[in-house]
């Protein structure tokens, strides 16, 4: 891939390389759902990129029962913290890795949920423990392995991937996640944790509602959010980040989605 090249973030079951295609990208990274079937499944997407010539970068896992309702409900539901489903994420991200191997897929990820800050804490130790179990098996694949940011400060989230110690543990700076968590400035926090950022995601957003504790701030289409375009394609550029912005778009309704894909890739192309 070229330097901040434009790419885009598309989900396997939802989206089609010929739509991404026509938005005017040549590469991104694949969401895979934790209902989305893996047998068979690497075969014919081979295939399909092959035709299309499409790079894949990273391949996503999201897990099923997860909830973005709010803030209280992503704690409980969201990544590795939930106790009952550790185990069975732990093998599905596992499963992924592989399924992105197969296709010759260098990076898998995640949001590994809220890590507590306390390095004590059960779930703490149990989620570090589990993340290097999983950055090794993605060694063994040739992968690394990233974590997304926005649940947490920069500076937690440093500390947390300080304390995992593994070389090919890497971050997905995604900057409206800063925002929509109220976590802290997206530009800031890209000179932070810049250094470790393999993969990036061009997502826009406004902040959260004053007066609603544990409310969520709201997603926009790229440039129309409180993220500031310009500044992070120049941030970007300042760390030396080399790589694609894959545009990232999560509404219901596809043709709106697909819309403001289109409209976000025309206007990263314009700042690159």
């Amino acid at each position: 891939m070229n330097t901040l090249e434009v790419g885009v973030m598309m989900w396997a079951g939802r989206d089609s390389l010929a739509e991404m295609k026509a938005m005017g990208a040549h590469c991104g990274q694949l969401g895979v759902g934790g209902d989305y079937p893996l047998a068979g499944a690497s075969s014919g997407w081979k295939a399909d990129l092959e035709q299309q010539l499409f790079t894949l970068g990273t391949v996503f896992c999201a897990y099923t029962g997860e909830d973005y309702a709010d803030i209280p409900t992503v704690e409980r539901t969201v990544g590795f913290i939930p106790e009952a489903t550790r185990a069975e994420r732990e093998a599905r991200t596992i499963a992924v890795a592989d399924f992105g191997a197969a296709l010759g897929v260098k990076s898998v990820g995640c949001h590994a949920g809220f890590v507590p800050e306390d390095k004590t804490n059960p779930n703490y130790i149990a989620v570090r423990e589990l993340v290097r179990r999983i950055c090794d098996h993605c060694a063994s694949n040739g992968q690394s392995f990233v974590l997304e940011t926005g649940q947490e400060p920069a500076a937690v989230l440093l500390e947390f991937f300080k304390d995992i110690d593994r070389p090919n543990l890497g971050i997905n700076f995604d900057p409206a996640n800063m925002i929509l968590y109220g976590t802290g400035d997206p530009i800031e926090a890209l000179g932070v944790l810049g250094k470790h950022v393999m993969s990036v995601h061009a997502k826009d957003g406004d902040w959260p509602p004053t007066g609603k504790p544990g409310a969520l701030g709201t997603e926009r289409p790229l440039g129309q959010g409180a993220v500031g375009m310009p500044q992070f394609v120049a941030k970007l550029k300042e760390i030396g980040f080399t790589g694609s912005m894959n545009v990232e778009r999560e509404v219901e309704n596809q043709q709106e989605r697909l819309a403001d894909m289109a409209m976000g890739v025309r206007l990263l192309k314009g700042l690159v």
